[in-house]
């Protein structure tokens, strides 16, 4: 038997053992998950409001995003509080009073739900609920202004009008 150099049996040895790789996949199995539930979880940050395509929204430099609030579509044809139709607008702008009575009475409905849900009641009290309001930008201004003092009479003071943000080209 030749004597070996201690360079060659290292090399036998690898040549021997290097065949066998054991790689452990559990750890980057965990690493994944992690990177998977953060960028799910900072995703979910980001709120948007999706606007009906019968609804033109105007275009305006805003930078604050939208709240978690009741929405309110005044379309060309009727008017939706949160997807539910509640009257039609023609039928509105027809009437002489300021007072949307199937408006008044769905926004009474929710506001109450939303009392009972929110911690802040004494603050709702006083200050009011949010209502944000997504109106076509060719909409008359007497129809806006039933909206909202319908509104305003169902202790939705807080009225913010939804548009798109300006895109700088």
């Amino acid at each position: 038997m030749a004597q070996l150099t201690p360079r060659q049996r290292r090399s036998e040895y690898r040549a021997r053992n290097g065949n066998m790789v054991d790689m452990n996949l559990v750890s980057l199995i965990d690493v994944f998950t992690i990177l998977i539930f953060f960028l799910l979880s900072s995703a979910a940050g980001v709120e948007v409001l999706v606007s009906p395509k019968a609804v033109n929204l105007p275009i305006a430099n805003a930078e604050k995003p939208p709240e978690a609030t009741v929405v309110l579509v005044v379309s060309a044809d009727e008017i939706l509080v949160e997807g539910r139709r509640i009257a039609s607008v023609s039928q509105v702008m027809a009437t002489a009073d300021d007072l949307i009575p199937a408006l008044s009475a769905e926004l009474a409905v929710l506001g109450q739900r939303q009392a009972v849900r929110s911690d802040n009641r004494a603050r709702q009290a006083t200050e009011g609920q949010a209502v944000t309001i997504l109106a076509d930008k060719q909409m008359p201004y007497a129809l806006l202004r039933k909206v909202m003092v319908t509104c305003a009479r169902a202790n939705f003071h807080d009225v913010s009008f939804a548009v798109r943000k300006r895109v700088d080209a």
